[in-house]
């Protein structure tokens, strides 16, 4: 057989080539570096094989069941959940193609291997100018580490500890992040990121946007008649187990809405209606539903408003629910009307914004109309705009109107990610803790991402204290180490070649990492971390609310990549840092405490508690909060003397409902559900029942259509203002933007709106460089065929696509599917930018992407204008076909 790792190792191989090499040659393979590490069987040895589950963790919300099939050190096979028969109730936790894509993930020739550092680095920074073109040199361990704590060190000596930065995305904590908390401290960041404004407003008004989720389970969901989707693509977003429960809704028999600029595929398999809008102007489409509502709504004739509710359960929609130390005047209906400013936001008005026809907005407000169940549902894709605040209040707004709030059957709201299609907190198990030792922070800045760059190179930033929702401060700011620990920041984050401007100034930077991302190649030290598959296990903490993964390790660390904690711990004994202060036992400890101290509802995973009956419902249906507080939570695992012995942990024996080796081995507990079980999800439903006794936590205890705690909130900020009641502000980079003169309708020099699309190949930036989902998809721009036409552009054609902040190379796809002077292209592809023209190949969003913070610090991923023009020069190689970036 081939020597195929030392051909992959030696070779500049393209990703094409590497899966057609790898796959002709996996079944005979071991793998623990390159080198003297192939075994290759020439005669029948029979191997011993096992399957192992393993950590699918990156962030897409389904997390699923992922087996890998080991034989002799090596992944030959993978498959997904099997533990039980597959039904609409008790489904399988399926795992999707990114998922199922993880053994090459794993195992990519194009791993981090070694420690490295930038050839023509030296203390003090050297070239910084060569950050992401030099030349990378192997180094030990010893030699790495010993160079990131001396430069740690140089920085708090000299500057303090507000020198050094951290920046992430995550809410998860590295080992080596408190590693530095424990020595001082340092400067991080904080952005609205994926949740757009869902995460900053909605929770002020009253509402929800993650967990608990502000809409019904995916059992009441098929209760529905009509599901209204704002710019939800569960399909591609999250197609674990997501999309499979809208599935479920449409056999049930409800019809599918789609407001969205691209057709989607679950529109496509969800049959869908389309109804094609304008990025960045759902604000005025709603309001746009809202005026017909008012205006066409008669309680005996056409009953389209729920009054009743609003009466109830609502302060500020007319000027007779307005607080009392408020002008009358300023309510949301005669906004709305346009009583007093003389505009009124009718369909007429709104058509001339969203695209449109007046007809099909008024008929998306009938649709509405409170003798329908409907799912009024939203992804945090319209909310990533700017000057979006008000769209979550607005929406919870037109739930109010209709009444489709609290109820079988009625929902609305977020309904994405580890919700998607199954609303509701997690109430049916409780993951345990490990017990590490909290840190505390020691250094109050954080820097939103959107300032990120302008700010390292301005050297003074907005301040908000504690993260976000706080009155700002201008702080001066200077940073001279960056330790990218955690997130692809510099892929992540928007204006990429100014954050590399940016990352370029520092002193120094090192990347943590598996491959050679924007974050990792721009650094000066680079340290090889292991993947999910060679770390010692976890339980995973955010996948669907009723099954709980227990992943285990599959394989050893390939190469020299070391886990987290180990490269904290080593930092800390060059730190001067006790080790037991911030990690007092072990990663094998600490996985066995998690799952001995994790919790599910009763031994058979049933609750029988008294059901509510309400006065408003027959229906006998539980209130979560009415189950947390009835139920009784048992340890999930039965571990017994002999398992701890083997283990080689500490810990006493317990009663559970699992055996320990069983869970272990199985890799997934479930909770079997099916409708009528008492565990279904009515998201507000004890408020709605009795809002005098189930108050809101806001200043009225209601939900808040005129909402001063949100206005003063946001206005103190000071990136932009809004009004107490949901308004409609044009979006920086939005629609009227395209134009220089909006009454001649004259466009300007950037005349189409771009968004980003997040692709069944990636999750965020990872898997941007995996083969197998590289040869599946490609990564082009996807644009109508009359703007294609117009510029005279056919299928695969190369188009520079232009932005104020950057350029990119992509290939056309050409399609019906896109609304006409909008784009679309994919999230999270890797920057490759060419150093002489400052293009980038790789059709990164965020070299395009770079328009400022709005409102609550709103990252505002889809405001974005550009132009395009047909590429004449030399065509653009399909990613697939690159050579892959194999260092050593």
């Amino acid at each position: 057989m081939a020597d195929v790792i030392d051909r992959i190792c030696d070779l500049s191989l393209s990703r094409r080539a590497f899966i057609k090499a790898s796959t002709a040659a996996v079944a005979g393979l071991s793998l623990a570096g390159c080198g003297n590490t192939l075994k290759t069987v020439s005669t029948p040895v029979k191997l011993e094989e096992r399957w192992v589950t393993g950590s699918c963790i990156y962030d897409c919300g389904g997390r699923c069941l992922n087996k890998a099939l080991i034989r002799d050190g090596i992944v030959i096979r993978q498959k997904t959940d099997d533990t039980h028969p597959d039904s609409p109730d008790f489904f399988q936790q399926r795992a999707c193609n990114r998922g199922r894509s993880l053994r090459e993930h794993v195992f990519a020739a194009d791993r981090l291997k070694y420690p490295m550092k930038r050839k023509h680095w030296e203390p003090g920074g050297g070239n910084k100018s060569l950050r992401g073109i030099d030349e990378w040199e192997r180094i030990s361990w010893d030699e790495a580490l010993d160079i990131l704590a001396s430069e740690l060190k140089k920085a708090k000596e000299n500057y303090g500890n507000r020198s050094i930065l951290i920046p992430h995305t995550s809410t998860r904590d590295r080992d080596i992040n408190k590693v530095i908390s424990l020595y001082g401290g340092y400067v991080s960041t904080w952005g609205t990121t994926s949740f757009g404004s869902w995460g900053t407003t909605a929770t002020k008004v009253g509402y929800l946007f993650f967990s608990p989720d502000p809409v019904n389970d995916r059992i009441d969901m098929r209760k529905c008649d009509t599901v209204i989707m704002l710019g939800l693509n569960p399909a591609w977003s999250s197609p674990g187990s997501a999309f499979y429960h809208y599935l479920q809704v449409k056999e049930a028999g409800a019809k599918f809405i789609a407001i969205d600029p691209f057709y989607t595929d679950s529109a496509a398999a969800l049959g869908a209606e389309w109804l094609p809008v304008r990025p960045g102007t759902d604000t005025a489409l709603l309001l746009g539903i809202a005026h017909t509502l008012i205006v066409e709504d008669d309680p005996v004739t056409n009953p389209l408003i729920d009054w009743d509710f609003l009466k109830r359960c609502t302060i500020g929609f007319d000027a007779e629910s307005m607080p009392k130390d408020e002008d009358p005047k300023e309510n949301f209906k005669d906004y709305v009307l346009g009583t007093y400013d003389g505009h009124p936001k009718s369909a007429d008005w709104a058509s001339k914004i969203c695209g449109l026809e007046p007809r099909q907005i008024r008929y998306i407000a009938h649709e509405l109309r409170k003798d329908k169940k409907v799912a009024f549902l939203s992804s945090w894709a319209p909310a990533r705009t700017s000057n979006s605040d008000g769209l979550p209040q607005l929406m919870m707004t037109l739930g109010a109107m209709t009444g489709h709030i609290g109820k079988s059957g009625h929902m609305t709201g977020c309904s994405v990610h580890r919700g998607g299609g199954n609303g509701g907190p997690y109430f049916l198990y409780k993951v345990g803790a490990d017990k590490l030792p909290a840190i505390p922070r020691k250094v109050n800045d954080y820097i939103n991402f959107s300032d990120l760059w302008q700010a390292l190179l301005d050297g003074h930033y907005k301040s908000t204290g504690n993260k976000a929702l706080l009155k700002a401060e201008e702080k001066e700011l200077d940073i001279h180490v960056i330790l990218q620990s955690s997130s692809n920041i510099l892929g992540t984050t928007p204006n990429v070649l100014k954050g590399i401007e940016a990352t370029r100034k520092v002193d120094f930077v090192a990347g943590l990492g598996q491959f050679l991302t924007a974050s990792v190649k721009y650094s000066d030290l680079v340290l090889p971390v292991t993947t999910g598959w060679e770390n010692v296990g976890e339980i995973n903490r955010l996948g669907t609310k009723e099954a709980l993964i227990i992943s285990t390790q599959v394989i050893e660390p390939l190469y020299e990549a070391k886990t987290d904690r180990w490269i904290a711990i080593e930092l800390m004994k060059r730190l001067s840092l006790k080790e037991s202060d911030l990690f007092p036992f072990s990663e094998k400890q600490a996985f066995f405490n998690t799952i001995a101290n994790t919790t599910v509802i009763d031994q058979s995973g049933k609750v029988t508690v008294p059901a509510v009956k309400t006065e408003s419902s027959a229906n006998l249906i539980m209130n979560t909060t009415v189950i947390q507080d009835a139920a009784t939570f048992v340890p999930l695992a039965r571990i017994t003397a002999e398992d701890i012995t083997e283990w080689g942990v500490q810990g006493a024996p317990q009663d559970g409902i699992v055996p320990f080796k069983e869970l272990l081995e199985k890799g997934v507990y479930q909770i079997e559900r099916k409708p009528g079980d008492n565990l279904e999800y009515i998201a507000f439903k004890k408020f709605v029942d009795d809002p005098e006794a189930n108050p809101l936590k806001t200043s009225s205890g209601k939900f808040e259509i005129f909402s001063r705690d949100l206005a003063n909130t946001i206005n103190n900020m000071g990136y932009s203002s809004i009004k107490p009641i949901p308004t409609y502000i044009p979006p920086i980079e939005g629609y009227e933007d395209t134009f220089t003169d909006w009454n001649t309708q004259t466009k300007g020099e950037y005349p189409y709106q771009i968004v980003s699309l997040h692709h069944l190949s990636k999750a965020h930036t990872n898997f941007s460089n995996n083969p197998w989902l590289m040869e599946a998809w490609n990564n082009p721009i996807y644009m109508s065929s009359k703007d294609a036409e117009s510029h005279k552009l056919k299928e695969n054609d190369t188009v520079l696509v232009s932005s104020k902040y950057g350029k990119v190379l992509r290939t056309a796809h050409i399609t019906e599917r896109m609304m006409p002077g909008t784009m679309a292209i994919h999230h999270g592809c890797w920057p490759d930018i060419d150093n002489a023209t400052g293009i980038d190949k790789g059709g990164s969003d965020n070299v395009l992407l770079g328009t400022p913070a709005t409102g609550a610090g709103l990252n505002a991923y889809n405001s974005c204008l550009v132009k395009i023009e047909k590429w004449t020069d030399t065509p653009l190689i399909p990613d697939v076909e690159k050579s892959l970036d194999i260092i050593f």
